[in-house]
């Protein structure tokens, strides 16, 4: 039977969601860096993660979003990519830590 006092992961809200589809578009760019349609989407869901996260009061996520933008619209290099992968990573983890109350 299952402690009812385990802590039980936060249920995603439309900004869990925005980092979890970032991060996994992030993560596909490594295998096909050069595809435009996923760059674009990218881009799309991190001006939706700083439209939410702003109507939210995050104001570092805000930040970390204008961190990414330039690396999402810059030309497709494995360190794009990679910025944007631990960007998307940095997010989640802002993300989680609010949903848990520890921010």
């Amino acid at each position: 039977m299952p402690d009812p006092r385990r802590s039980r992961p936060p249920l995603d809200d439309a900004l869990g969601k925005l980092c979890k589809e970032g991060k996994d578009s992030a993560e596909y760019l490594w295998q096909v860096p050069d595809d435009a349609s996923v760059r674009q989407k990218v881009i799309g869901i991190l001006e939706q993660i700083s439209i939410e996260a702003q109507n939210q009061g995050r104001k570092e996520m805000g930040r970390i979003v204008e961190e990414l933008l330039p690396a999402a619209k810059a030309s497709p290099s494995p360190q794009q990519v990679d910025l944007l992968v631990d960007g998307f990573d940095r997010l989640t983890k802002l993300w989680l830590a609010a949903k848990s109350g520890l921010l």
